[in-house]
């Protein structure tokens, strides 16, 4: 998993925008909840009237509410209202200044009210208009307007005033003044603030855990009265709270639906970016890796983590970016906010995600090991099919069909069953989740419908739960479905980084020494050369040493398996030697860069093979690339093409040399692939030719001419030729037999004959007794 996050440290930037823009859309998403509470408790419920802070109030309300607000209470309520020319007073204050008289006004209404009514009854009854209520500490009678059951004219007892509350502690006396406005709109004191303080206590014990909602309740009730009062609109109060609260829904919808698509564009940019730095790491790696690292990892392997894993990887992240980002901010805010609601239903939110994480943990033990087995049978299914598909003839040649069918139903089934198994683990994954959230809403609506009806919940603030308990939920549910994913992603990023972290066995010293070769000769000299493939118990090549000069044919032969290709890879360093050392113009071919020792070499390997483009690519396909234009001219590559006998059929295809080559040159003979092959490392003019049984497919005739050709062309160049027919070495400057990995004899062919018995075995099973007395003629 370290890994998938170690190839975003590239995009850190888009990270970070990404997570910015997801903060932004969990704000917006996490405020439409209260919204909607907003709307069904105060749009709906409550006529638009938010909080006990009302707009407008008459003078005689004013100085009945002041009388029951503490010192610090009158002093903000006074810097926040003006009077009018008619005598009401309006509300000019801050934000700030409104929430902090809310709580104490809120208090003040329901004292008023209860005076109003009388003061008598059960204090329960409170919430309805006109309704009596009990008042500790508090005188019966009076009304609002100044005559709020005490004299406008003094005091009363303490006992008129304040009775003593429960427990046995007596309130302060009250020094009852009726409150009057002054010229400099300041109040005159009614009761003391201790003795309010315990008036309010006394009130909220006696009215339960509902305290603060039926006072809520009370308040809206009165200044809607008091609106009515005044003349006040209702319904356009109301209508304009609905337009404002939808207005602000809908600001922050659109808000939320554009940085979710930004976040998806980013994601997505950034998971196409990532996978294209990622294959041509991937590809870059694989290129420069020697024949040993090739082996290691099969060339259907290193497909599929060129494709498929890669893939995997780019989708997990996009996913991650989208969703386990998310995740943790919309779940922490949604526990922020119902921790807010106070509810009391908090303990439904730990069931809930103690539930998810159970599943979660089931998943992760019954579906991890299937996730991890699956990249494998995917590289099994694709070996499996690229190796029917390549060898499709000699399946159909030798009746095995049936045989291939069953094998490759093996492998399909493998990865069908497996792939079933996690599908159906993500199948039962869903109706589970589903069936935990929608018995988390019935729980809900259950236990929100009992404090609804006892008075300590609204149904608003339910409704808010319901959506922010779902909040928290989808987020678990986010989590575990990437939860599911990371697995195999993980594994994916594992095989991906394999083959980057894989140190290629073939590397350019720190120092290399490429001036040395300015102006190469072209002398290749073997010295005291042994060679040892990876894991094998003994040396393939023994204690070669020999020397190929410019303007000479150097010819390797011997029986199959003795390593005359192994002799011809060491050259380009294909593989590195394992003793001995390899020079060309007496420098070490591991002092200079690969680049410069592979641009000095014309290699024309066992099995030809092209390019998909045309014959012209394909023939200018050793050059020097600049700007896309090799540099090989149209002149180079014909004269290359004649030397190769490659021209007559060339010019017999209606497009000449721009006739198609088809992938691995599937549409040309295996002949016209071998010339095509020589003719495109002559088009080079390299320094050394390099030749590995090229002419095995082409006729005598054909061959004899080309080898004619070629000897004038490279004239001043080191030929190397691999061949398995004598015909093809019969007149090299050298020939050298290697029977298993040692020098079995070299010479000319003549000397060979007198002296190596190696060679004249050989001879005698290809040549005719005629042209072994009189030497074969070309």
């Amino acid at each position: 998993m370290l890994k998938i996050f170690k190839y975003l440290k590239d995009f850190k930037w888009s990270v970070l925008a990404i997570i910015a823009l997801l903060i932004v859309q969990a704000y917006c998403d996490l405020a439409l909840p209260q919204y909607t509470a907003d709307i069904v408790d105060v749009g709906i419920g409550q006529k638009g009237i938010e909080g006990a802070v009302p707009e407008r109030m008459r003078q005689s309300t004013y100085e009945a509410l002041a009388m029951f607000l503490t010192g610090e209470e009158r002093e903000r309520m006074v810097s926040a209202y003006e009077q009018a020319e008619d005598g009401s007073y309006i509300f000019r204050g801050t934000q700030e200044e409104k929430e902090a008289l809310n709580k104490g006004m809120g208090m003040a209404m329901l004292l008023v009210s209860m005076m109003e009514s009388g003061g008598s009854g059960d204090i329960s009854g409170m919430s309805e208009p006109g309704g009596n209520s009990g008042v500790p500490g508090m005188p019966e009678g009076g009304a609002a307007g100044g005559k709020a059951g005490l004299p406008e004219d003094g005091g009363t007892e303490a006992g008129e005033a304040a009775t003593a509350p429960e427990g046995g502690s007596t309130a302060p006396d009250a020094a009852a003044e009726v409150p009057k406005v002054g010229a400099a709109g300041r109040i005159e004191v009614a009761l003391t603030d201790e003795q309010l303080l315990i008036i309010r206590e006394q009130i909220l014990q006696s009215l339960g855990e509902s305290g603060e909602t039926a006072v809520a309740q009370k308040a809206v009730l009165f200044i809607q009265q008091e609106y009515e009062q005044l003349g006040m609109d209702l319904g356009r109060i109301q209508r304009n709270y609905l337009y404002r609260t939808g207005g602000m829904m809908l600001v922050y919808s659109m808000v939320m639906m554009a940085t979710a698509i930004m976040v998806g564009l980013l994601a997505a940019r950034l998971g196409a970016k990532l996978g294209m730095n990622l294959r041509e790491r991937v590809f870059t790696k694989v290129v420069s890796f020697s024949h040993a690292e090739m082996e290691r990892f099969s060339t259907a392997s290193l497909i599929t983590r060129s494709t498929n894993d890669i893939q995997q990887v780019q989708m997990v992240v996009v996913m991650m970016l989208r969703m386990v980002v998310y995740a943790p901010i919309i779940g922490i805010g949604g526990v922020v906010k119902v921790l807010r609601t106070r509810t009391g239903m908090g303990w439904i939110i730990v069931v809930a995600v103690a539930l998810i994480m159970a599943l979660v943990c089931v998943l992760m033990v019954v579906a991890m090991p299937k996730f991890k087995k699956m990249q494998t049978l995917v590289d099994r299914m694709n070996l499996v099919s690229r190796e029917i598909l390549t060898g499709v003839s000699v399946i159909r040649a030798f009746s095995r069909e049936r045989f291939e069918e069953a094998r490759f139903d093996r492998a399909n089934r493998d990865l069908m069953q497996t792939q079933l198994f996690t599908n159906r683990v993500m199948n039962v994954m869903m109706p589970v989740m589903m069936l935990i959230m929608n018995g988390i809403s019935i729980m809900i609506v259950w236990f929100g419908a009992k404090g609804i009806d006892l008075g300590n919940l609204m149904v608003g603030d339910m409704l808010a739960f319901i959506t922010y308990t779902m909040q928290i939920v989808m987020s678990f549910l986010m989590l575990t479905m990437i939860s599911v994913m990371l697995p195999r992603a993980g594994v994916a990023a594992g095989r991906i980084e394999e083959v980057i972290g894989t140190q290629a066995g073939v590397r350019d010293k720190d120092q290399v020494q490429d001036d040395r070769l300015k102006s190469p000769e072209g002398v290749l000299a073997f010295e005291d050369v042994s060679f040892r493939y990876p894991g094998a118990d003994e040396d393939a090549l023994e204690h070669l040493s020999f020397m190929a000069r410019p303007g000479e044919t150097t010819a390797i032969i011997g029986s199959t398996g003795c390593g005359k290709s192994t002799l011809l890879n060491l050259i380009p360093r294909f593989y590195d030697v394992t003793a001995g050392r390899i020079t060309i113009d007496g420098v070490d071919i591991r002092d200079v860069s690969q680049h410069k020792l592979r641009s000095l070499l014309g290699y024309v390997p066992q099995k030809a093979v092209l390019f998909s483009g045309d014959i012209a690519s394909n023939l200018k396909f050793g050059g020097a690339w600049k700007e896309g234009v090799p540099d090989i001219s149209d002149s180079q590559m014909r004269e290359a093409a004649e030397i190769a006998q490659a021209t007559e059929f060339i010019e017999s295809k209606p497009d000449g040399y721009h006739s198609e080559i088809s992938q691995g040159g599937t549409n040309v003979s295996g002949g016209q692939k071998q010339r095509l092959s020589i003719a495109r490392a002559i088009a080079k003019a390299p320094k050394i030719f390099l030749f590995d049984d090229s002419f095995s497919a082409l006729d005598y005739k054909t061959d004899a001419t080309l080898r004619k050709a070629l000897r004038e062309k490279t004239a001043d160049a080191t030929v190397i030729i691999v061949a398995q027919r004598i015909s093809t070495i019969l007149h090299a400057d050298r020939i050298i037999v290697l029977d298993e990995g040692r020098i079995a004899g070299m010479g000319t062919h003549s000397e060979l004959l007198r002296e190596c018995g190696a060679y004249r075995e050989i001879a005698r099973s290809q040549l005719s007794e005629a042209e072994l007395e009189g030497g074969a003629s070309i």
